[in-house]
C-alpha cells in the first residue's frame, strides 16, 4: 500500500476530515461496483474513492469484520458457491472461501467473530469461522430463495427474508441440548420449531425456526433496534410487513407503495425506516412510530444498497442505474453529495478500524 493511500485512510479511519461543515465519521464506506467488479473503498469526509480491489465475479454484498481488517463479499455468479475475501489493511484480495454445495452466497453479516452467509441455492444459511478458516454451521431453512440475512449481538436470533416463498424465518437459540448435526434443508411447516446444532457445539443449545408468511417478493429487511419489530418490505406487492419479533405474527402490513423495494433500513435511533427501490426514483421513509410516509426523497433512476452512518449523520444509497452513491443528510433528509465509485453500485458496508 503506498504512502498517500495509507495516509487517507488513516485520516478516514480517525475521522478528521471535513465536508460541508458536517463532522467527518470515524470510519471508511465500502462500496460494490458491480458493473467493473470491485470493491472501493470511500473516504466519507471528502466523499473520494480511497482504493480498488477486485470483488470477484458478479459482487452482491459486502460486509466488514469487527475489527475493520476484512471485507467479505458474496459472489452470486450464476450458482457459484465462494465467497470474495479482502485484506482492507494491504489493500489485496486473499484467497476466497469456497462454499462447497452451499451455493448462490447473498446476505451477509459479520457478528460474534463470525461471518454468516446465506446461500440461496442450498436453502440455507451458514457460519464461517475466520480463525479456523472452516464453515463451523449450516442450518436449514426450506424456504425458497434465502436472500438477506440480520444476526442479533448475542447470537440468540437470526432472522432471514425469503423471497420466493413469501416468507421470514426467525431462528432462535433454546436450551435444548443438541440433536448430533445441523437441521435437514427441509425446513419445518409453519409455526413449528427445526432444531439444528448451534455453532457452541453438541449441549450448547438447539436453534428453533419459525416461518412466518409475509408479502410477495419479500427482500430487503431490518430489526428495530431496540429489537422488537422486524420491517419487511414486500417488492411485488408494494407492501410492508411489520412483525412482531416476540410474538413472531404480523402485526400490520402497510399499504406503503413501494413496488420494487431492494433494501429496507431503520435510522440508528430507530425513528425513521428507509426503503430504497430500483423501479422508480424515490427513497420512501417513513416514521417508524406514526408508520406514516414522512417523505419521498428523488435520488435517481433506481436505488438498491442502504447504509446507515453509525452516528447517524448521514445515509448512504447505491443509485445503481446511475452509477453514483448519494448521501442523505439525515437531519434535513436532502441529497447532500454524489460519490463516483464506479459502475452499478450495490452493495454497501461500513468499516471502523480496531
Amino acid at each position: 500500500m503506498n504512502a498517500k493511500l495509507a495516509a487517507a485512510l488513516l485520516t478516514a479511519y480517525i475521522g478528521t476530515g471535513i465536508l460541508d461543515a458536517q463532522p467527518a465519521a470515524s470510519g471508511s464506506l465500502l462500496v460494490l461496483a458491480k458493473a467493473e467488479q470491485m470493491l472501493a473503498i470511500v473516504d466519507p469526509a471528502t466523499l473520494k474513492v480511497l482504493g480498488r480491489v477486485p470483488s470477484g465475479p458478479d459482487p452482491h454484498e459486502v460486509v466488514a469484520s469487527s475489527d475493520g481488517r476484512v471485507a467479505y463479499i458474496s459472489n452470486y455468479n450464476g450458482g457459484g458457491n465462494i465467497i470474495t475475501v479482502v485484506d482492507l489493511v494491504g489493500m489485496k484480495g486473499l484467497p476466497p472461501i469456497d462454499l462447497g454445495p452451499l451455493r448462490l452466497p447473498h446476505g451477509l453479516a459479520f457478528v460474534g467473530g463470525k461471518l454468516w452467509f446465506t446461500a440461496e441455492g442450498a436453502k440455507a444459511i451458514g457460519s464461517y469461522d475466520p480463525v479456523s478458516a472452516k464453515i463451523d454451521w449450516v442450518l436449514g431453512t426450506g424456504q425458497n430463495r434465502t436472500h438477506m440475512i440480520v444476526v442479533s449481538g448475542d447470537l440468540t436470533r437470526l432472522v432471514t427474508s425469503n423471497v420466493a416463498s413469501a416468507t421470514m424465518t426467525i431462528i432462535e437459540k433454546t436450551a435444548g441440548r443438541g440433536r448430533g448435526g445441523a437441521a435437514p434443508a427441509g425446513g419445518p411447516p409453519q409455526g413449528t420449531g427445526n432444531r439444528g446444532r448451534g455453532p457452541g457445539g453438541p449441549g450448547q443449545g438447539d436453534w428453533d425456526e419459525t416461518v412466518v408468511p409475509v408479502g410477495r417478493g419479500v427482500e430487503g429487511f431490518d430489526v428495530s433496534p431496540d429489537g422488537k419489530e422486524i420491517w419487511a418490505a414486500n417488492a411485488q406487492d408494494g407492501t410492508i410487513s411489520i412483525v412482531d419479533a416476540g410474538t413472531k405474527t404480523v402485526t400490520q402490513t402497510l399499504a406503503a407503495n413501494v413496488s420494487g423495494a431492494n433494501r429496507l433500513k431503520f435510522t440508528p435511533d430507530g425513528k425513521l425506516v428507509f426503503v430504497s427501490t430500483l423501479s422508480g426514483p424515490d427513497v420512501t421513509i417513513i416514521n417508524a412510530a406514526t408508520r406514516r410516509e414522512v417523505k419521498r426523497l428523488n435520488v435517481g433512476r433506481g436505488a438498491a444498497g442502504i447504509q446507515m452512518q453509525p452516528d447517524g449523520a448521514r445515509v448512504y444509497v447505491a443509485c445503481t442505474p446511475d452509477n453514483t452513491v448519494a448521501v442523505i443528510d439525515l437531519k434535513s433528509l436532502e441529497v447532500v453529495g454524489r460519490i463516483d465509485a464506479g459502475g452499478q453500485p450495490d452493495g454497501l458496508a461500513w468499516v471502523t478500524r480496531r
